[in-house]
């Protein structure tokens, strides 16, 4: 059997205030008359957060447009016009929440590979690594910061590009940073790292490395969502640790089912990936019981409201292109329900779970 020999990310820094020191950690990566090009959530256009960004000579912020999860378009415009305007540059470095971090990630592989972001959609296909890039999440859960993929929507399908040249070369873990998200969208993806967690642990492929890691974020989001009656600091802290380990948990195994139908959701009606995850782990007592039990407590108990009646009133043809995409995502369906697992989701089944949300 062949083991999957796993790239991380180059450099980790973690704590309060680790923001600051940005300016010390690009120092050595910049090269004569490029600029950094920092693309920034849109959340913090006009918010001190920017004030702070160490820009030096010809130094650029763009505020990425993140309403929507990235496409594939939007990839392909932001490196061209950067191409176009400084021909490369010596990094690129996210600040924002998953989507953003996606972005940065993208964008820093397609300076240097030809054609179409969108022909990379899959795994493996990255042919050459991109320029230098770090990832600051002003948001915990996803894992973004320190996955393999970076996971877009394109002309056909939504799907990452998976590849040993997509993670970061640095991340900075600055629990300050994630301090002012507003208190829904601090629940979906904190939820985000719950549901791969539960699916992780409950996944055919689980292991001891991702068991280790899994646990972890595990006992990290009880403690934030399940034990805690005020936020606090402490929760910031222990949001952004359960995000790291909950992405390094899933890096050795894989998501699950409310991941591979929240994909077909957001492909079809731009459902953000957080609240979309949100919306299937509400009817998935069939797969994960005591995970969906506890998850519907978190959810009364921090008051939040989880959307319903989202697939009212589509047609036989839109749930066509949800379950296309949905069953397009093998290894998750795998990890959920075993090497048989066409036999049991059935494209009458998984339309029936889409019609209940």
């Amino acid at each position: 059997m062949a083991f999957r020999n796993f790239k991380m990310v180059g450099f980790v820094i973690y704590g309060r205030g680790s923001f600051n020191q940005l300016d010390e950690i690009l120092a050595p990566q910049r090269k004569e008359g490029k600029p950094m090009i920092f693309l920034v959530d849109h959340f913090f256009e006009g918010k001190p957060l920017v004030n702070r960004i160490p820009l030096r000579g010809n130094d650029k912020v763009i505020f990425a447009d993140v309403t929507h999860e990235p496409k594939t378009t939007y990839v392909d415009k932001l490196a061209n016009s950067l191409k176009e305007e400084f021909g490369t540059v010596s990094g690129i470095i996210g600040i924002g929440g998953g989507s953003t971090m996606d972005l940065a990630k993208a964008v820093s592989l397609m300076m240097n590979n030809p054609g179409s972001s969108a022909d990379y959609q899959g795994w493996d296909l990255v042919k050459y690594p991109g320029v230098y890039k770090a990832g600051i999440p002003t948001l915990s859960g996803t894992g973004a910061e320190v996955s393999r993929t970076t996971v877009l929507t394109g002309p056909t399908r939504k799907l990452g590009m998976n590849s040993d040249f997509t993670p970061f070369d640095q991340i900075v873990l600055d629990p300050e940073l994630i301090k002012d998200a507003p208190v829904n969208q601090r629940f979906y993806t904190g939820m985000d790292c719950y549901i791969h967690c539960i699916e992780s642990l409950e996944g055919t492929y689980l292991n001891e490395f991702s068991k280790s890691y899994g646990e972890k974020a595990l006992q990290l989001c009880r403690e934030v969502f399940v034990n805690k009656d005020n936020w606090d600091e402490e929760c910031d802290d222990k949001l952004m640790m359960a995000s790291y380990a909950g992405g390094m948990s899933i890096a050795y195994s894989q998501v699950g089912v409310a991941h591979a139908v929240s994909y077909g959701l957001s492909y079809l009606l731009g459902t953000k990936h957080g609240i979309g995850n949100c919306i299937v782990m509400n009817h998935l007592e069939e797969y994960y019981p005591a995970g969906v039990k506890e998850f519907k407590y978190m959810v009364e108990k921090n008051k939040i409201e989880i959307p319903t009646g989202i697939c009212k009133g589509l047609s036989d043809e839109d749930f066509d292109k949800m379950i296309n995409v949905s069953l397009g995502m093998k290894p998750l369906w795998e990890n959920a329900l075993g090497k048989d697992w066409e036999k049991v989701m059935t494209r009458e089944k998984l339309r029936g779970l889409f019609e209940k949300l």
